[in-house]
């Protein structure tokens, strides 16, 4: 009763600093690497949400209010003030354009920008994909490892190495909204067992962006997820 009371404050006092609105809502399942990157920015960005977990091993994301909501069903969806938005690189780039005091996560530069946008889409589109190839249909549904998947994830990662030629972070001198999504995934393929030890660059630039995300959850909210995934893939292999 206590913490119901507590919540009820802090959205209260929340709705009042937002000019009325309430906070946006944020429907999530805690493992999920992409959930993971909106919550660790939530926390960047010193930012509520009204916080609804959907498991989606129990199938509760094709329930009919979720489906008319998201016609995809996928996680994670923000609901802000009726603007619904699922994929989560998209989700990242509206909260920074909404809620952050300057563009530093998200740079207005439109060159910068440009990159920024690039390798979100490079993570979406290639490196987590390629890394979700691999290992999901074993994790989900104990399948075999498929070797010819993984050398398709290797060739990604040698890709994404070579992107670090010029700069530090994958898009700009600092800490972009790029690096975090991309730092998931990475935590996420060391964690299911991926050895980073060829890739130089990539284990400079993940051990600068583990130290940036240090104060906003790195461990509690993006490792333990890592690892209960890993987990998940650990047990389905132990009963092939």
């Amino acid at each position: 009763m206590v913490n119901e009371t507590r919540e009820i404050v802090k959205e209260f006092v929340y709705c009042l600093i937002r000019g009325g609105k309430m906070p946006p809502i944020l429907y999530y399942l805690p493992p999920s690497p992409p959930c993971r990157a909106i919550m660790m920015l939530a926390k960047m960005l010193d930012m509520e949400f009204d916080m609804k977990v959907v498991n989606i091993l129990e199938g509760e994301q094709l329930k009919p209010d979720f489906v008319e909501l998201n016609p995809q069903h996928c996680l994670p969806t923000v609901d802000d003030d009726g603007l619904v938005l699922w994929e989560s690189r998209a989700i990242l780039a509206y909260l920074v354009s909404a809620y952050a005091k300057d563009d530093k996560l998200y740079p207005k530069d439109i060159r910068v920008r440009a990159l920024v946008d690039q390798r979100l889409q490079f993570d979406l589109g290639t490196l987590y994909a390629r890394m979700g190839d691999y290992f999901f249909g074993t994790m989900f549904m104990g399948a075999p490892l498929d070797e010819t998947k993984k050398a398709k994830l290797l060739e990604a990662l040698r890709w994404f190495e070579a992107m670090f030629k010029k700069r530090e972070f994958t898009a700009s001198d600092h800490f972009t909204i790029a690096d975090l999504s991309l730092t998931v995934t990475i935590s996420q393929m060391e964690a299911f067992g991926i050895d980073l030890g060829p890739y130089p660059k990539i284990r400079a630039w993940f051990k600068k962006c583990k130290e940036e995300l240090e104060p906003y959850g790195y461990e509690e909210i993006n490792q333990s997820g890592a690892d209960a995934l890993k987990g998940m893939l650990e047990s389905k292999m132990q009963n092939k």
